[in-house]
């Protein structure tokens, strides 16, 4: 089958558990910011595990290959902090705001836009940054079971047990 149909269709359920998990409300996003309200966190953390698993499990299988992009301390760096002043001044990350504007929220045109005139900025200056920004803290294609020398399962475990007993604290706290 076509990979695009499976991106619409991953994207399609990406998009309705967005909505059904009440993460693109306002409201959650706010209360996630102020560390008020973990749903938001939950809910990226359980993307983030279950990708992990799922991704390695498909590698180990041959079914899938990993594409390592190199870790470049300088555009995280920077990339992060533009990311977290964007959500932090709209109220919605990039996925959010696709995602409220789809249930009516029209606010988040501004983050739409920003993010539109985000990357024609980075396209504008991605020449001069090529040779800067891009370049410092080149750390190459990296994960972190290779900087350690052990096997990806020695790290997914405990990444995945630390993030359980995290969602149970959230829990009891009323997080």
């Amino acid at each position: 089958m076509n990979d695009l149909f499976y991106g619409l269709i991953t994207g399609f359920l990406f998009g309705f558990l967005l909505q059904k998990g009440r993460v693109l409300r306002y409201d959650k996003q706010l209360s996630a910011l102020l560390l008020k309200d973990m749903t938001i966190i939950k809910f990226m953390l359980t993307s983030v595990i279950v990708a992990m698993v799922g991704t390695y499990l498909l590698v180990d299988l041959g079914l899938a290959k990993l594409s390592i992009k190199a870790t470049i301390l300088g555009a995280n760096i920077i990339g992060g902090i533009v990311f977290g002043l964007g959500w932090g001044l709209l109220g919605y990350c990039p996925g959010t705001s696709a995602g409220a504007l789809g249930e009516g929220r029209w606010d988040a045109l501004w983050g739409i836009a920003g993010m539109l005139a985000g990357a024609a900025i980075y396209a504008e200056a991605f020449p001069a940054m090529k040779a800067t920004v891009l370049t410092w803290g080149n750390l190459g294609k990296i994960t972190l079971p290779q900087v350690l020398g052990v096997n990806h399962w020695l790290v997914i475990v405990p990444v995945v047990a630390g993030a359980l007993l995290l969602f149970r604290w959230f829990e009891k706290k009323g997080l």
